[in-house]
């Protein structure tokens, strides 16, 4: 299992995946979940996996060879002229991947699944984000959806619910998504540390901030243990239940 998040702000894109991937309790490894491409000044791109690790492996390897094999370059993430066009395009190659591995054909709950969040910008056009499914059909973010999960999603939608507000700054976005990932880490133990943040702002036209939040991460920890106390703080601060 895994858990990423894709958060569209009036600020650009913010982006978070755990790196954790299981097969049983007894073998519990780390493989990195968010992938990025950039032509500095004229697209930048970010797509996170969860699902089938043979399968989400596949789909990367065929889009990144697609950038840098001459012959392989049509189509290509780095030369299609919309959002929507690449989206279209991740979709395809997900559902391929998984026909080509799928005995009985695609279905949604092979075995052989994967769910993607892809975003970006491309120079010229609003920054887009998407949630792209096994089937290869996908939805775009909107004013009434303006995040997408992926994976282990429960324990950590309540609080994005709560306290995502658009026009928030990416730096209260990247605390808001720490408490929720804290809070699914806590909750899940095929979920866990280290975590994958990037960020891509709107109109920059490149890759933004990225850093990978380890285990023994400073802040992490005092988001943590912060946000623990709070909850305590205001459960006992809420009027007693009488009989």
């Amino acid at each position: 299992m895994t858990y990423c998040v894709g958060m569209k702000l009036d600020r650009g894109l913010v982006f978070m995946s755990d790196t954790r991937t299981n097969a049983g309790v007894d073998n519990v490894s780390k493989f990195r979940k968010l992938f990025t491409w950039s032509v500095p000044g004229e697209r930048a791109l970010v797509l996170m996996t969860a699902g089938n690790l043979a399968t989400t492996q596949s789909v990367v390897s065929i889009l990144e060879e697609r950038t840098k094999a001459p012959s392989e370059r049509r189509p290509s993430i780095l030369e299609l002229p919309t959002m929507f066009q690449i989206a279209r395009l991740v979709g395809e190659t997900l559902r391929e991947v998984i026909q080509a591995n799928a005995a009985t054909g695609q279905k949604a709950d092979s075995t052989f699944n994967s769910t993607m969040i892809l975003g970006g910008q491309i120079k010229g056009i609003e920054p887009r984000l998407f949630l792209i499914y096994p089937e290869g059909n996908f939805i775009e973010a909107s004013d009434d959806t303006p995040f997408f999960q992926i994976g282990e999603t429960k324990y950590g939608r309540p609080i994005l619910v709560r306290a995502y507000d658009p026009g928030m700054s990416v730096e209260e976005a990247v605390k808001l998504l720490m408490v929720s990932f804290d809070s699914t880490v806590k909750a899940n133990l095929s979920v866990g540390l280290p975590l994958d943040l990037q960020i891509i702002e709107k109109d920059a036209i490149r890759l933004g901030a990225s850093k990978r939040i380890e285990a023994d991460d400073p802040y992490f920890a005092q988001i943590s243990s912060g946000w623990g106390d709070a909850l305590k703080k205001a459960f006992d601060s809420l009027p007693p239940f009488k009989f």
